[in-house]
């Protein structure tokens, strides 16, 4: 029998991000965020992460629904009224603060954020992302305090903190989880990849391959996916009776990176093998190994600790782990959602553990 156009199911609709944009920013105005006229496009462009082009259409969008006003020198005033904002008194917002900007971020991490931006979507809640170097200082008080005040949140997601950022929100009992490991001493539920577990395979599979000398090069700073790596590798090396490892700490930069390995084939006992916490540091190590008449894996083994794209084009494939965004976001998701319809999260770590990619680094 032929079905007709009115029996068939409405096919699902993909929200877009304009769509998204302008909901966010309808509930942040009954939320009472803003009080008058909304903050400069540039401030809104990056509290949302969203281009300019895109924040523009869903003004526009809140415009023509009769939200939005254009005043004098094109400030735009919010028209909400008083009881709209008493209907939606419980804040739908979560919030993600992070101490760098998307655009700086992996793009592994821009994938999983944007999956989350989505997922978090499509179950109600607009998304928002507070970037400020600030919040992650030594002493963060006063940046987070102002912050939380003057954007508040039904729950709070911690990106890439240490140990003073989370003692913050431990002790102000604001509801948030870190999206990463907690620092030692620090009861917050979090999310991260098993680093523990995945370092301790590396350094098993390493001394398995007859390498006694290995060192984990790491950023430094006491995040704690990076102390958890370096202790996975330790209880590795350990139950192998190899000696423990050398961690090499590092600024980043290309230049002391090479001046830090350099000073590492120079010492009595240099490393045959190295972990990388870091994807985008495994280039600058193979690169460096190779100026040296190094070759990989005869002389140098190499394995990074996370994934990125650009891995699929590197020669000698690396031997690495990888995790899935959209598993990682999912799991995010679920614990942002619950932290915020019920205010708190019992203090428990979900570690996922990443699969193995075979490469000819090792």
């Amino acid at each position: 029998m032929k079905t007709t156009a009115s029996s068939s199911p409405r096919l699902p609709q993909r929200v877009s991000l304009v769509t998204q944009t302008a909901q966010s920013l309808r509930e942040s105005m009954l939320a009472g965020h803003w009080h008058g006229h909304l903050p400069g496009e540039r401030e809104l462009c990056t509290r949302l992460q969203v281009s300019r082009h895109t924040l523009r259409a869903a003004l526009q969008m809140l415009q023509r629904e009769g939200s939005l006003e254009v005043a004098d020198r094109q400030r735009r005033r919010i028209k909400t009224t008083t009881a709209s904002k008493k209907k939606t008194s419980h804040s739908s917002v979560i919030a993600l603060i992070s101490p760098r900007p998307l655009q700086e971020m992996s793009q592994s991490t821009v994938v999983m954020v944007d999956e989350l931006r989505d997922q978090l979507s499509r179950v109600g809640f607009s998304f928002e992302i507070h970037v400020s170097t600030a919040c992650f200082s030594s002493k963060p008080a006063r940046a987070l305090e102002a912050l939380t005040t003057r954007s508040p949140a039904a729950a709070w997601l911690i990106f890439g903190a240490l140990e003073p950022v989370q003692s913050w929100f431990v002790r102000h009992q604001l509801p948030s989880l870190v999206v990463g490991s907690c620092a030692p001493g620090v009861s917050l539920p979090s999310i991260d990849t098993d680093y523990r577990a995945l370092c301790r395979h590396a350094g098993g599979m390493l001394c398995a391959k007859g390498h006694r000398h290995i060192a984990l090069l790491r950023p430094i700073g006491d995040y704690g996916g990076d102390l958890q790596s370096e202790q996975g590798l330790r209880e590795a090396l350990a139950a192998s009776h190899a000696p423990p490892p050398q961690v090499i700490l590092h600024d980043g930069t290309a230049a002391n990176i090479c001046a830090l390995l350099d000073k590492a084939l120079r010492s009595p006992r240099p490393p045959t093998a190295f972990v990388v916490a870091r994807a985008i540091h495994v280039l600058t190590v193979m690169m460096f190994m190779l100026q040296r008449g190094k070759r990989i894996p005869q002389d140098i083994a190499v394995i990074s600790r996370d994934d990125e794209t650009f891995m699929q084009h590197v020669v000698p494939s690396v031997t690495r782990y990888a995790g899935g965004s959209g598993q990682f976001a999912r799991n995010v998701c679920k614990a942002a959602r619950q932290l915020a319809e019920t205010g708190s999260l019992p203090p428990r770590a979900i570690r996922l553990m990443p699969r193995m990619i075979r490469g000819e680094t090792l």
